[in-house]
């Protein structure tokens, strides 16, 4: 998965990948601190869209690359920041759409899933399947 952020007057956007199994204790515990969530809890309100959960996941990408970023200064419009799957992602869900689903509601999930691989980012796997990013 990645964050994706895209301020107003910036013409790329600045894109990082969200592996909530790669973020650093401390970063995690800043994360719980900040949220006031387990880090388990944290990383299913980022899906949700809790509008917290995702400042302090901007804010944590933000301040790996400018160290003296305050959490006060992370402010963002709504359609600014944005989560995106990866291919590998949406590949898992359809294969789990596959084994879960019947009828006009595997037919819908897999054409839905079908459309979203063909313009998804393909990341590196080191090894094994992409899992989906809910931290165990």
């Amino acid at each position: 998965m990645y964050l994706v952020y895209t301020p107003e007057g910036q013409s790329e956007p600045t894109r990082w990948c969200y592996n909530p199994k790669k973020l650093m204790a401390v970063e995690r515990e800043d994360l719980e601190r900040r949220t006031g969530r387990t880090f388990a809890e944290f990383t299913t309100d980022v899906l949700k869209g809790s509008a917290l959960c995702r400042r302090a996941l901007l804010f944590t990408y933000l301040r790996r690359e400018h160290p003296r970023t305050r959490f006060e200064d992370v402010d963002f419009a709504w359609d600014e920041l944005t989560l995106e799957y990866s291919r590998q992602e949406y590949q898992t869900m359809r294969d789990s759409a596959l084994e879960n689903l019947h009828g006009d509601q595997l037919a819908a999930a897999l054409a839905h899933f079908d459309k979203q691989i063909e313009s998804a980012i393909d990341e590196d796997v080191e090894e094994g399947k992409a899992g989906l990013p809910i931290a165990d």
